[in-house]
C-alpha cells in the first residue's frame, strides 16, 4: 500500500487558517463488510462571501452503482446557507433535497414537495449518513456554538454530539491520536466518528440505508480500518449497556395464567392455561385448575391473551447493538444471523450471551464469497484450501451455519460444504452466479436463502409469472422436497423492493410512524416507481404463491426478514404467508418450531411445552383468528427473564 502524506495546508484550507482561494479535495475511502467498494471525494473553494464543499459519494455494492452528488454553502463564518443533495443511498433507496437557509427561515424540497420553516433554534442541514463531509462540518458547527446538547436537523429530526474520547494508534512508526465523538439522530442509534486534532475526519462507523455497515475512512489511514471498526464494535456495545436500566436477576418462579397457549407442537390451542417457568425453565403447561402454582411465583395475568413461543428470524443481519432490544420487543427472541463483520458480531453475541446486553440468541451463519466485481464483504475463497480455512476458522469462533454467497466460484462450492459437515456445520446461502439452484444442493448446500432463487428455476410464462402447471416446475418443487432442503422466502424484503413509492407505506406497517425519523426517511424512498412496480407485480404475485406452492409439497418454510423494519418485519412475513394462503398456525410454525427443528433445537426451544427454555411472548388478541394480532406483544420472556416491549421500543428511539 502506497504512503500517503497529508498536507498541513489542506487541514488549514478546510478550516478557514488558509487565505488562499483556490480549491483543495480529500478523499475517503468507503467500505462495506471491510471490503473497499467506493469513495467520497469532496473539494472546498472559497470567495470572501462563501466556502463551498462540493462532493462526489459513489461505491458499488454487489455489481449496483450506489452515486450521490452534494453541494454545502456556508458563510466565511461557517453558517449554513444551503445544501443540495440527490443521488442514491442505497441500491433502491433515492434521496433528493433542497435546504436553503436565510436568516430564521429555512426553505426545503423534498421530493417533489416544498414548504418552509421557522427557525427557533440552532439548525444545520444534513441528511442521513452520508455524504461524511457533511458531517464533518456538522462538528465544526456544534463546536462553534459552544457544543450544544442537540441540534435541529433540516429537513427534519435533531441531532447530538458527543466527545466520547480519544484513541491512540500507530501509524507509519508514529503515533496519532485522534478525538472521538457519538453523534446520534442521522442514522437510527449511534454513529461513530473519530477526527484529528484539527477537525479533519478521519473514520466513520455508521449504517447505510440498507442497514448495512458502511466504514469510511481518510484515505491515508486505510490500513486502520480493522482497528477502528474494532473499536467501534466495543465503543457501540458500551454506549448501548450504559443506557439501558441495570439487568436484574430473572425472577425464579413465574406463573402466567388466563391465557391460551399455542401449541405449536400438535397445531392447536390451549384455553384458560397456566405456565409455571422455574430457573428459565419451562415446568408446567396446562389448563388452569390443573396447575399447581407455587408460592412466591411472579403472577402475570394473560388473562384474553395468548400465550405463544419466542418467535424466530432465520434471516437477520444484526449490524447495530439497537436490533437487539428491537427484536425482543417485537417478540423475536431467536436470529439466526446470515453474515456480518466477524469480528462485529463476535462481539455482540458475547456481550448478549454475559448479559452485558440486550437481545435475542444470535445463531452465527458465517458469510464466505468468491473474489469479484460483485463480492461482498473480506471473506472470500476461491481455492478448496481458501475455503477449508475460512470453514475452520467460523466453527473456531462459535459460528453453528456457513453462508455461501453470490460470487463463490461453483467448483469451490463441494469444498465449503464438504468441510462445514465434516465439522458438523450446515450450509446456506445464495445460489452462487452460473449455478442452479439444483447444482447448490447437489454440492451439498442444506438451505437457500430468498425465494428468488427457486422462482429461477421454476417455468416461467412471458410476462415472467410462473407457470405452476409446467414439468419443469413440477419437476424442481420435487427435487427441493426430496433432497429436505429448507428454504427461508423472506418474500418481505421483495415487497419493498417491488413497492411503489407512492402507495401508502403503513399498509404493509402500520407502526411505520413509530419508527425513528431516520428509518422513516430510508423506508418512503426504497421502492421503485409505480410503472415498474406494474411491470414487477406478475414476479411479485408469483414468490407469493410460491410460498404456499412449496408449504403444500411439503418443502421445510422458515421465516426470515434480511432486515427491513426492526423486529416488525418478521410480522410482515407472517401476515404475507397468510396472504399467500397459509392458515395463521402454519405461518406462526415458520416462525418457532421449524426453525428450532431445521437448526436442531427442537428439544430446547420453538415451543411452550415442559423442560424446554422460557422463550415466551404474551400477545393481545388472537393471532390464530387475525394474524396481525401476533404484533401486539405485552409481554416477552427470554431466558426467563420478563422484558416490557415498551421500554425496549423507547431504548431504541422508537415512538408510541
Amino acid at each position: 500500500m502506497k504512503k500517503y502524506i497529508l498536507p498541513a495546508l489542506l487541514l488549514c484550507s478546510v478550516f478557514g487558517a488558509n487565505a488562499q482561494n483556490k480549491p483543495d479535495s480529500v478523499t475517503f475511502l468507503l467500505h462495506k463488510f471491510e471490503q473497499h467498494i467506493g469513495k467520497e471525494v469532496y473539494r472546498v473553494s472559497k470567495t470572501s462571501n462563501e466556502i463551498t464543499y462540493t462532493v462526489d459519494f459513489k461505491f458499488v455494492d454487489r455489481g449496483s452503482p450506489v452515486p450521490l452528488k452534494a453541494e454545502l454553502k456556508l458563510t466565511t463564518a461557517n453558517e449554513p446557507i444551503s445544501l443540495k443533495i440527490k443521488g442514491n443511498t442505497a441500491r433502491s433507496a433515492t434521496i433528493n433535497d433542497t435546504i436553503g437557509i436565510s436568516g430564521t427561515l429555512a426553505r426545503i424540497k423534498v421530493n417533489d414537495s416544498s414548504y418552509q420553516q421557522q427557525l427557533t433554534t440552532l439548525a444545520f442541514p444534513v441528511a442521513s449518513y452520508a455524504p461524511g463531509t457533511v458531517q464533518q462540518v456538522l462538528i465544526q458547527y456544534w463546536k462553534n456554538h459552544h457544543e450544544p446538547a442537540s441540534i435541529t436537523t433540516l429537513p427534519f429530526g435533531s441531532v447530538q454530539i458527543k466527545k466520547s474520547g480519544d484513541d491512540t494508534f500507530t501509524f507509519n512508526g508514529k503515533t496519532l491520536q485522534f478525538d472521538r465523538y457519538t453523534i446520534g439522530g442521522l442514522i437510527w442509534g449511534n454513529e461513530i466518528v473519530w477526527t484529528d486534532k484539527a477537525g479533519q475526519l478521519v473514520c466513520l462507523i455508521t449504517n447505510d440505508a440498507e442497514a448495512d455497515k458502511l466504514e469510511m475512512m481518510l484515505e491515508p489511514y486505510e490500513s486502520l480500518l480493522p482497528q477502528f471498526i474494532g473499536k467501534a464494535a466495543t465503543y457501540g456495545m458500551e454506549l448501548f449497556t450504559k443506557s439501558t436500566p441495570k439487568s436484574t436477576a430473572a425472577d425464579k418462579v413465574i406463573a402466567i395464567t388466563g391465557g391460551t397457549v399455542i401449541d405449536v407442537v400438535n397445531s392447536k390451542s390451549i384455553p384458560n392455561s397456566t405456565v409455571i417457568i422455574e430457573n428459565g425453565i419451562i415446568k408446567k403447561v396446562g389448563e388452569a385448575g390443573k396447575v399447581t402454582i407455587p408460592a412466591g411465583a411472579k403472577i402475570i395475568d394473560a388473562k384474553g391473551k395468548t400465550i405463544l413461543p419466542g418467535l424466530w428470524d432465520m434471516h437477520a443481519h444484526f449490524e447495530q447493538v439497537d436490533w437487539g432490544p428491537a427484536y425482543l420487543a417485537a417478540g423475536v427472541t431467536t436470529v439466526r444471523d446470515c453474515g456480518n463483520e466477524f469480528g462485529f458480531i463476535n462481539s455482540v453475541q458475547s456481550a448478549i450471551d454475559n448479559g452485558k446486553g440486550i437481545g435475542p440468541k444470535i445463531l452465527k451463519a458465517g458469510i464466505i464469497d468468491g473474489k469479484g466485481p460483485m463480492a461482498l464483504g473480506i471473506i472470500q475463497a476461491d481455492t478448496k484450501e481458501e475455503a477449508i480455512k475460512e470453514v475452520d476458522r467460523y466453527k473456531d469462533n462459535g459460528f453453528v451455519q456457513i453462508k455461501i454467497y453470490s460470487s463463490a466460484k461453483p467448483a469451490i462450492v463441494k469444498a465449503i460444504c464438504d468441510e462445514a459437515h465434516k465439522l458438523g456445520l450446515t450450509v446456506t446461502g445464495h445460489i452462487p452466479n452460473g449455478m442452479t439452484l439444483q447444482a447448490g444442493v447437489d454440492s451439498g448446500m442444506d438451505m437457500v436463502n430468498h425465494v428468488q432463487y427457486v422462482y429461477s428455476v421454476m417455468k416461467r410464462n412471458k410476462d415472467r409469472s410462473v407457470n405452476f402447471e409446467d414439468s419443469t416446475s413440477i419437476a424442481a418443487l420435487k427435487f427441493i422436497k426430496a433432497h429436505h432442503t429448507v428454504i427461508d422466502p423472506t418474500v418481505g424484503v421483495f415487497e419493498m423492493f417491488f413497492r411503489s413509492t407512492k402507495d401508502d407505506i403503513t399498509e404493509m406497517e402500520p407502526a411505520f410512524y413509530s419508527l425513528p425519523l431516520p428509518l422513516q426517511a430510508i423506508f418512503k424512498n426504497t421502492g421503485t416507481d409505480p410503472a415498474s412496480a406494474t411491470r414487477l407485480k406478475p414476479i411479485w404475485d408469483s414468490f407469493q404463491k410460491l410460498v404456499k406452492v412449496m408449504y403444500d409439497n411439503g418443502i421445510a418454510i422458515v421465516a426470515g426478514t434480511d432486515q427491513g423494519f426492526p423486529g416488525y418485519s418478521l410480522d410482515r412475513e407472517l401476515e404475507l404467508y397468510v396472504n399467500a394462503g397459509l392458515t395463521p398456525i402454519q405461518a406462526i410454525r415458520t416462525a418457532t418450531i421449524t426453525p428450532a427443528a431445521v437448526m436442531k433445537m427442537d428439544k430446547e426451544t420453538g415451543s411452550v411445552e415442559v423442560g424446554k427454555k422460557a422463550d415466551i411472548i404474551i400477545v393481545d388478541g388472537d393471532p390464530l383468528t387475525t394474524i396481525r394480532d401476533i404484533r401486539k406483544v405485552t409481554t416477552v420472556i427470554k431466558g426467563g427473564k420478563i422484558y416490557d416491549p415498551g421500554m425496549l421500543h423507547k431504548l431504541v428511539g422508537f415512538g408510541k
